[in-house]
């Protein structure tokens, strides 16, 4: 018997919520599945070749792993793969591989996992939940995890918010990313990021999007030591936010970028954006939301 689903990507940290927020958006990993002899995935687009096609495979990994924590044994799988989601831009490529593996272990061993579960084992082989929560969840997404305390998430909507993505014809991998950020921060840093999101996700909550996305730039953690590997993202953030739009973030690590606008100004925003700054692929894009 074969199975077919679609797992949407993500955009991470929405600006001050870093490595504990994100987004589903539009794009989808689909995965068809049947039970095989050995371990094998066949690829639909060009792009996916560069990943293994045996048991080294994230997907593979994260089924076995689950299956694992549950005292059972995976069946092997043949599966064909396609996906929308480019790889190391900031969309979530790998969290959508990690649910796409729990999803298939839930389905061949009928382990009936609950939301909070798959969350659960998702972020803890990502080692935090701000991609892989809302490709479980859909549309945006707050969550906590550590290995002492456990797993604590909200889900929510953004009625009326239209999503850009803007996508340069390069790559920043997460450990480059990560080398970007300095060691340490002042607890004065700190204070202010947990003041400053505490607002933004209660203005998010009442529909106060105008005030949600001025929050949402003032970021201290990652933005400012990480827009300096992105070289269009000033001249992106100059363009939407004088077209009228809410925000302009990076997404997840990077080099991607996200801006957050009204629905009825996404059209000229987008405009905009593909004849001052041509070198990136600009798309509007939906929310997903389950």
């Amino acid at each position: 018997m074969t199975i077919t689903f679609k797992i949407p990507a993500t955009s991470a940290n929405l600006g001050l919520g870093f490595d504990s927020m994100g987004i589903a958006v539009q794009k989808y990993l689909t995965i068809t599945a049947e039970t095989a002899d050995d371990w094998h995935v066949d690829f639909l687009d060009k792009e996916l070749e560069v990943l293994p096609t045996d048991a080294n495979n994230l997907v593979f990994r994260a089924a076995e792993h689950v299956a694992n924590e549950y005292d059972k044994v995976m069946p092997k799988l043949s599966i064909t793969m396609a996906s929308q989601i480019p790889l190391t831009h900031g969309l979530g490529s790998s969290s959508s591989a990690i649910v796409a593996g729990i999803e298939l272990a839930n389905h061949f061993l009928e382990l009936s996992m609950s939301e909070e579960d798959k969350i659960f084992h998702a972020t803890a082989l990502e080692g935090h939940p701000d991609n892989v929560g809302p490709c479980i969840t859909g549309g945006a997404f707050a969550g906590y995890y550590s290995i002492a305390d456990g797993l604590y998430y909200e889900q929510f909507n953004l009625d009326g918010v239209g999503l850009i993505v803007s996508i340069p014809d390069y790559e920043i991998s997460t450990e480059q990313a990560r080398l970007a950020l300095p060691k340490d921060y002042s607890s004065h840093q700190a204070i202010a990021q947990n003041a400053m999101n505490n607002v933004m996700i209660m203005k998010a909550l009442k529909q106060d999007y105008k005030a949600m996305g001025a929050l949402m730039m003032k970021d201290h953690l990652h933005e400012p030591y990480r827009q300096s590997l992105i070289k269009e993202f000033d001249d992106i953030k100059d363009v939407t936010l004088d077209q009228g739009a809410y925000a302009t973030v990076i997404s997840g690590a990077g080099p991607t970028v996200l801006t957050l606008a009204p629905e009825d100004k996404m059209e000229k925003i987008l405009e905009e954006l593909s004849i001052r700054i041509p070198e990136c692929v600009h798309e509007s894009i939906g929310i997903h939301y389950n």
